[in-house]
């Protein structure tokens, strides 16, 4: 095996492909150097180049570009929709907090309104009741004077009734009138 080796190393072909007449050539044609092929495989690359750039590279190029311009576009409006939520959502944020500010100064403003709805009919039913205090001394006073009316004129009705049996006979209009107002003023006195 050693032996191998070293032929390969000293480029020395193996005594079977000398044998069979391959010395100086290899088997394969396509790892042959042959000029002509060489010029034609140049030719071919360089017509294909040019085939492929006029009517594949262009088209492929545009629509790369074309797909990259909307993946742009695409990441664009994704990050302009996620800016757009954000701001609707600091939006609602703020709205909901704004509700909630006004429902607790409605609240607030309901709670004012009730408590001074209370005081008023409070101090309504307090006029009321003084106004009817009032009236039902005012009653009772007018009630007062009529009865202590009544009373005088049975006073003087009994008074005179009393003198006329006293004194047997009655008196003339002008000795009514004195003892009437004599009576009375006792009364007057007896009543202070």
């Amino acid at each position: 095996m050693d032996q191998y080796k070293e032929n390969i190393k000293g480029n020395e072909l193996h005594e079977s492909t000398e044998a069979h007449g391959h010395a100086g050539k290899p088997d394969n044609p396509l790892v042959q150097l042959d000029p002509g092929l060489f010029i034609w495989t140049l030719i071919t690359f360089t017509i294909l180049c040019y085939v492929l750039a006029k009517f594949a590279w262009k088209p492929l190029l545009l629509a790369l570009d074309s797909r990259e311009k909307t993946i742009k576009s695409s990441l664009e409006d994704a990050e302009n929709a996620k800016k757009e939520l954000e701001r609707l959502n600091d939006e609602s944020e703020k709205i909901l907090s704004e509700a909630r500010s006004e429902a607790q100064q409605i609240r607030m403003d309901a709670k004012s309104v009730a408590d001074k709805v209370k005081a008023d009919m409070r101090s309504q039913a307090e006029e009321d009741c003084n106004k009817l205090r009032e009236e039902a001394q005012n009653q009772i006073q007018v009630e007062k004077d009529k009865a202590i009316s009544e009373i005088r004129q049975e006073v003087v009705s009994l008074t005179m009734s009393v003198a006329e049996k006293v004194i047997g006979k009655n008196l003339s209009n002008d000795d009514n009138k004195e003892l009437i107002e004599q009576s009375l003023k006792d009364l007057r006195e007896y009543e202070a």
